[in-house]
């Protein structure tokens, strides 16, 4: 039978590059239980595509061959497990579509759409999924930030000030207080070209896994991430670091059927409407009122051993290993 070369591509020249890694890494223990598949791993780090373990560098072609500069390999799949830019922007996916190369999670297109807070959320209103109330600015200017950002904080009393295109809470910032909006405003500026200002909510924070399983999409019963009560909200440290003060449930306690039911209708929608590929992580927020808001959908989540993702799979009674290993199967079939 033949052994199949599978690209495994992290890093990335984002803030997330170091999580990438570790996912990877997780990744690549998950895939050496498979029968008949060859690794070849590669990190993206200073714009080159790197050998893992010499640091030799590779290009990929159109026609699906990674060369180096003393060998070539025609690569048979690949798994984008970039979190941020370029992995979750569509850029590396569009790159894989152009060398005919099958791959793991999200297009192109449904890629660029989540990652851009504010085209998803747009997208939410489109198809009457609840979302968090917001506005967005297009310009860093004195008159933006009078006249739209100043009348949010004042409806809102506190607002979130977000860069429109990062992840995992870079660019974020919890804004209680005039004196520390512009600079908030500003610094999301940075990060993006255009910036979201959300109502804060006082909220419980869900997540549900969505996966293709027996070719049939499976929504999870939601998790939930419990924050410091001391703390502002679930930030980028909180999420990774070793010291977090937070922790997780793989089952959100307290829920009544109908919100259940309609985190499930929301994930269910949003996944089939907005084009999405083999896995999602989907997160809510439950309000002190009861509301339920999708907040935003991560379509290659965070795939660390201690990541929501694989832990919400399995104890939804799946292996992730075979959840792996059908993608790539059905994926390879297609191609042939």
């Amino acid at each position: 039978m033949k052994t199949h070369k599978i690209l495994l591509l992290c890093g990335g020249d984002g803030t997330e590059h170091e999580i990438s890694l570790l996912s990877a890494r997780f990744l690549a223990s998950q895939l050496s239980q498979l029968d008949n598949i060859e690794i070849v791993h590669v990190e993206i780090h200073h714009h080159q595509w790197l050998d893992i373990n010499t640091r030799k560098a590779y290009q990929l072609g159109t026609d699906g061959i990674l060369r180096g500069e003393d060998n070539a390999i025609q690569i048979d799949y690949a798994i984008p497990c970039i979190h941020g830019y370029p992995g979750e922007t569509g850029d590396i996916q569009s790159l894989l579509s152009m060398a005919n190369l099958p791959y793991l999670g999200c297009d192109a297109e449904s890629s660029m759409l989540c990652f851009n807070k504010i085209s998803s959320k747009l997208w939410f209103d489109a198809l009457n999924i609840s979302n968090t109330p917001y506005l967005f600015l297009t310009a860093d200017t004195l008159e933006s930030h009078q006249n739209s950002a100043h009348a949010a904080l004042k409806n809102w009393s506190e607002v979130f000030v977000k860069a429109a295109c990062q992840g995992s809470s870079v660019g974020c910032y919890h804004v209680k207080n005039e004196k520390s909006l512009h600079q908030a405003i500003d610094n999301a500026f940075h990060y993006s070209k255009q910036v979201l200002i959300e109502k804060a909510l006082k909220a419980r924070e869900l997540e549900v896994a969505a996966y293709i399983y027996n070719n049939e999409l499976q929504i999870t019963p939601p998790g939930e991430i419990l924050t410091d009560k001391n703390g502002d909200f679930y930030t980028y440290d909180e999420k990774y670091s070793s010291d977090s003060r937070c922790s997780t449930s793989l089952e959100a306690q307290d829920l009544t059927t109908e919100q259940l039911k309609k985190i499930h209708y929301f994930a269910h929608t949003a996944f089939v409407q907005l084009g999405l590929k083999d896995l999602s992580r989907i997160d809510f927020f439950l309000t002190e009122e009861g509301d339920i808001y999708l907040n935003e959908i991560n379509t290659f989540p965070g795939m660390t051993p201690i990541s929501m993702f694989p832990k919400l799979l399995q104890h939804n009674g799946h292996s992730f290993i075979e959840f792996l290993q059908q993608a790539i199967f059905t994926a390879l079939n297609k191609k042939d």
